[in-house]
């Protein structure tokens, strides 16, 4: 499963050579180790081919003449608190949607998926909700707020000492494991991997819907 903003070990190590530094990143500290300011916070986002819904007046037949209606799922804003044992994180996000048949006022609900991921492929929780759109008559796009949480072990989001201290630790030139990346040890990417939590929100499609979406 692909996220469109996934935290991936490799894009933090480029970006801390970039000379950017924030938290969630890996970033190289004057060339002589790595300082760690990797958040516990998990990274959220929609999971390819997630993000949109196309429903069809005839089931089966995906013309583009048959669509009743399409929506987006949108404009995802996280927000994470740390500070205690868990580690809560909540988004909201709007859905756009368009119909194509305007007549009469109309009342759809569409089905959305929370799901919590560790080392981005094991799945921690998932939890479905929905939300409802409301169109007048004669309105042809509407538009609805949903919301996701999750919590998070801390301590399992958390480098062990022993590793963060093998990431950090100041290394001098002439140093048998100067020139050797600390995060290329199998030890330390198996760590980062098992502290990788995702948040990830997307529509809960059947399979068609979800063919449908990557093969359009």
């Amino acid at each position: 499963m692909m996220l469109r903003n996934r935290l991936i070990t490799t894009v933090a190590l480029a970006a801390a050579l970039a000379g950017c530094r924030g938290t969630g990143d890996l970033v190289v500290d004057e060339g002589v180790g790595i300082t760690a300011v990797r958040s516990a916070c998990p990274a959220v986002g929609v999971p390819d081919y997630t993000g949109d819904i196309t429903l069809f007046r005839t089931p089966g037949v995906t013309t583009a003449d048959n669509i009743d209606l399409v929506a987006a799922l949108t404009n995802v804003r996280p927000a994470c608190n740390d500070t205690g044992e868990k580690v809560f994180t909540s988004a909201t996000f709007d859905v756009l949607a368009r119909r194509t048949d305007t007549r009469s006022a109309r009342q759809v609900t569409l089905p959305y998926f929370v799901t919590v991921l560790r080392g981005g492929s094991a799945v921690v929780t998932k939890r479905v909700g929905s939300v409802t759109l409301n169109f007048a008559d004669g309105q042809e796009r509407a538009q609805a707020s949903g919301q996701a949480s999750s919590y998070v072990d801390k301590a399992e989001a958390s480098l062990p000492p022993e590793i963060r201290e093998l990431i950090t630790r100041k290394r001098k030139a002439g140093d048998a494991d100067a020139a050797v990346d600390p995060l290329s040890r199998p030890e330390v990417k198996a760590a980062v991997n098992r502290a990788t939590f995702e948040m990830l929100v997307g529509f809960q499609l059947t399979q068609d819907q979800l063919t449908y979406n990557a093969t359009r």
